[in-house]
């Protein structure tokens, strides 16, 4: 009997951080791995050298995920490159152009948001499933969709509303999918980062960690790291957690648990 393909994935916005934390996880249990960014520069070089280390297949590609019309040329030449995927991972995201003043929010940093934080994830989601759904899937591989939403998908950080706002979106986003894809087996997930140490987060951090030690915002009293984040990515997409889909992980150290 011939073994079963080689699981592939793509993951948006992988040049670093949670992306690439995420990249190298899948990397070192047998994943193919398609990397992503905007552009290539040295970043997203040394992110594919990174991961070649593994000694994982690699392939970097180079695509503005908010360019819906760049999607199904993406999907082409990654499946060229590494074969039919079984997952794709919806990583790439922006924060605001500007903190501040909900009441001063500007169109430009909404619509940004918005287009790489949610209607990127839902269209390159949807043009995923769709070449999914035209093969056969039984060939021994779990298929999933996991999207990157944040803890501000339902907690309101009023500097950054526009992102906020576009992270609510991308947890809906998941909910509608894993209603449509379950009837065809292939599990979806939303994934919440909390406080994460990233490039997004680092001229925050020292507040953030100050109000970990001070008013204890989450119940593990440090910052998360990226390759944490990574191994939830890891540990879904393996098919380490079946009979699950629809379902909301929070990698936010129990910062929402409500207290009183």
């Amino acid at each position: 009997m011939s073994a079963a393909p080689r699981h592939a994935v793509l993951i948006t916005g992988s040049s670093r951080g949670i992306g690439l934390a995420a990249a190298l996880e899948l990397a070192r249990i047998g994943f193919a791995i398609a990397l992503n960014g905007p552009a290539d520069d040295e970043e997203l070089r040394e992110a594919e050298a990174t991961v070649a280390a593994t000694g994982a297949p690699v392939v970097r590609m180079v695509c503005d995920v908010s360019d819906l019309s760049s999607h199904d040329t993406l999907l082409d030449q990654v499946e060229n490159a590494i074969g039919p995927l079984s997952t794709c991972i919806n990583n790439a995201g922006v924060s605001v152009m500007d903190r501040g003043d909900p009441l001063e929010v500007s169109e430009a940093s909404y619509d940004r948001c918005q287009a790489v934080n949610a209607k990127a994830q839902f269209f390159l989601g949807q043009r995923w499933a769709r070449r999914v759904l035209t093969r056969p899937r039984d060939d021994g591989r779990f298929y999933s969709l996991i999207n990157v939403s944040s803890s501000n998908a339902s907690a309101v950080a009023e500097p950054r509303a526009e992102y906020c706002i576009s992270k609510a979106a991308s947890a809906m986003i998941s909910k509608v999918f894993a209603v449509r894809l379950g009837r065809e087996n292939i599990a979806v997930y939303d994934i919440q980062p909390g406080l994460i140490e990233t490039a997004m987060t680092r001229p925050v951090s020292q507040s953030y960690q100050r109000r970990i030690d001070e008013e204890g915002l989450t119940l593990i009293r440090r910052l998360g790291q990226p390759q944490e984040v990574g191994r939830i990515m890891a540990t879904l997409a393996s098919g380490a957690l079946p009979y699950t889909t629809g379902h909301v992980i929070s990698a936010d150290a129990g910062m929402l648990v409500p207290r009183f």
